[in-house]
């Protein structure tokens, strides 16, 4: 049903300091810490429930997993091993003395969060939709669909908003921010109850035939398996890749003997931070704002980082109506920790034939460029460490 703008001056809306459209991990960190900042904040998600429709694995790094508070019960056995195999399935082992990677469990996770949140003071509004976004009367005015309301929408005021709501934002169109235009396509399958032989491990896949572009995976920590590809869309039809991978992992795994409970899928935006992510009416976080490595993918350590920049950069803006508090949210800023990320991602997408990814593998072996490899799973450099400019109030308890 379409909703008519609200326009009269004398038009009394319900009010809000934040509305942020998207209740992922971005959306739900970010609505936290504003809310115990003691701003008013409306959290807008379209699910009716946090645990269904999940897009992400959900491996944090050791950096994410050093600096913010995540609840244990919330993450899998920790990870040491990665075994990576190059087109003709040769491996290559690699393991830190560090637990480097945790699997999460999201749904159980974003349950937490939004208990924070709530406990915060944050209003949640799921089985909602964002609509659109108009500056009316000086205000900015937000349209929501939902059956829950009478007519099917309703008109909010609110002062920011925030777009947390997936790499092909509709927040970032109506504001006039930047759009990711990069990105691949992920699926994969959730099992539990499959044999563990050995420590807990990721396993990598370099193979252009069912992972064009990027990789297929096995993240198995003894409770939960994630079996999975990505890659470009235009180069493969995901389902059958899968399918595909899943029937050649012999020796490797034992799905046979596990009961398959979800199956995961989406967009993961592989283009680098984008430069405009923020103006006076809003800004983006998380996959909207393209915080993602462009060459690992891995999106759960800059989500947490940028939305925890932007839970310090809204109230100050706010408080002061000046546009130079946003000046440190500026994607062009952090683009430079990226460039040799996207120069790789540049290059993964263009080697298409397996005789090459096979000397690529072999050469990883050679001690300096093992070096790298080490660098590329265990590094600690995938998004910049802006936990150091942040007020304390902002910060997680446990930092």
């Amino acid at each position: 049903m379409r909703a008519t703008q609200p326009n009269s001056p004398d038009q009394r809306l319900e009010h809000y300091d934040v509305i942020i459209i998207g209740a992922g991990l971005a959306g739900l960190h970010c609505a936290r810490l504003l809310g115990k900042a003691g701003l008013r904040v409306l959290l807008v998600d379209r699910k009716n429930s946090l645990d269904a429709s999940i897009h992400t694995t959900g491996i944090f790094v050791r950096r994410t997993l050093e600096d913010f508070d995540l609840h244990e019960d919330c993450l899998g056995p920790p990870i040491r091993h990665v075994t990576l195999y190059s087109p003709s399935r040769r491996p290559m082992e690699l393991v830190s003395p560090h637990d480097e990677f945790r699997v999460g469990k999201m749904g159980r996770l974003y349950t937490h969060y939004l208990d924070d949140c709530l406990r915060s003071g944050v209003t949640w509004m799921p089985g909602t939709r964002y609509a659109q976004c108009v500056r009316a009367n000086n205000k900015l005015q937000v349209r929501l669909d939902s059956d829950q309301f009478n007519g099917g929408s309703r008109w909010l005021n609110t002062r920011y908003l925030v777009g947390a709501d997936g790499a092909n934002s509709r927040v970032a169109r109506d504001l006039g921010l930047e759009l990711n235009r990069e990105w691949i396509v992920g699926i994969e399958d959730v099992f539990m109850n499959v044999p563990l032989d050995g420590a807990p491990r990721l396993h990598c896949f370099l193979d252009f035939e069912i992972a064009p572009g990027y990789l297929a995976w096995i993240a198995h920590d003894g409770e939960d398996t994630h079996v999975g590809v990505g890659g470009y869309a235009a180069m493969f039809e995901p389902v059958q890749a899968l399918e595909k991978f899943k029937t050649s992992l012999q020796g490797i795994v034992d799905l046979s003997r596990g009961t398959q409970v979800e199956r995961r899928g989406g967009r993961i935006p592989v283009g680098g931070i984008l430069r405009n992510i923020a103006n006076s009416n809003g800004l983006l976080i998380g996959d909207a704002a393209g915080a993602v490595s462009p060459l690992t993918a891995g999106g759960l350590d800059p989500c947490m980082r940028l939305s925890t920049l932007a839970a310090r950069v809204i109230p100050s803006y706010l408080e002061n109506e000046n546009v130079d508090e946003l000046r440190d949210y500026s994607g062009a800023s952090f683009r430079a920790r990226f460039a040799s990320r996207l120069w790789m991602r540049r290059v993964i997408a263009t080697v298409r034939h397996p005789a090459l990814l096979e000397i690529a593998c072999a050469s990883l072996r050679l001690p300096t460029l093992n070096s790298f490899a080490w660098h590329v799973f265990f590094g600690r450099g995938s998004f910049p460490d802006v936990k150091g400019q942040l007020q304390p109030a902002l910060l997680p308890e446990e930092v």
